[in-house]
């Protein structure tokens, strides 16, 4: 799906979502039902004409249970709805109780997944992370895949991707958008399972200073055994 039209489905989700304020869990899935397992719970459609991708069971008609894919897999993955050129759901994240530790500009993220996609077609997954603020402005994306046949070696499964980085410091919201495209056939074979958003710890201040130690304790030894030689 083309980002600009991504983008203008994403503003108009913000714009009539409701928000519930909990401050999010450090080191914990913050995406909901990211495995596939409860079905489609926890996703949204974005739009009539795009709608949402559905929970299959691994088998003949998929990826088969022996096919690559994370090996702690359940019974279910999601996959692409047949009939349809897209079809995708999003989630939003309300942030606004840990904006102390964002806009120390320390609050790191790590987002992992598993993508894929059906032999040698191109039919696939993207997942795109938006971070918004309080306006519901766009501050930066995080995005996995797509992973492409020449990625699978024109197989069928999933493979795992990974990213990693820092919320913007005005961040609020976050939007998680899950994409599957078709481009051959009438199914929509872009797979994806155990989609994952964490929020990592921010250090302490005292944890800096230790760090800083360190270094500096590094420093003083690599220049002391240059001067013994």
């Amino acid at each position: 799906m083309k980002s600009n039209l991504l983008h203008a489905l994403l503003a108009l989700a913000f714009s009539t979502a409701s928000f519930s304020v909990q401050a999010a869990d450090y080191n914990t899935n913050l995406i909901v039902n990211g495995d596939a397992e409860s079905g489609v719970s926890g996703w949204t459609a974005l739009d009539p004409a795009f709608p949402l991708f559905q929970s299959v069971e691994y088998g003949n008609n998929w990826v088969m249970p022996g096919e690559p894919g994370p090996a702690d897999r359940g019974a279910m993955m999601f996959a692409g709805t047949s009939g349809f050129g897209y079809s995708a759901g999003y989630q939003i994240l309300d942030l606004s109780a840990n904006t102390a530790a964002i806009a120390t500009g320390n609050q790191g993220f790590q987002l992992t997944g598993w993508l894929g996609g059906w032999t040698n077609q191109g039919d696939n997954a993207i997942l795109l992370v938006s971070f918004l603020d309080t306006n519901g402005i766009e501050l930066s994306v995080a995005q996995l895949g797509p992973v492409q046949p020449a990625d699978r070696n024109n197989t069928t499964g999933l493979y795992y991707r990974a990213t990693s980085g820092f919320l913007p410091t005005a961040t609020t919201q976050v939007v998680f958008l899950l994409d599957m495209e078709r481009q051959v056939s009438n199914d929509n074979d872009g797979y994806a399972d155990n989609l994952s958003f964490v929020l990592t710890p921010v250090p302490e201040p005292e944890t800096y200073a230790l760090m800083l130690a360190g270094l500096g304790l590094v420093g003083f030894a690599a220049r002391r055994s240059r001067a013994v030689r």
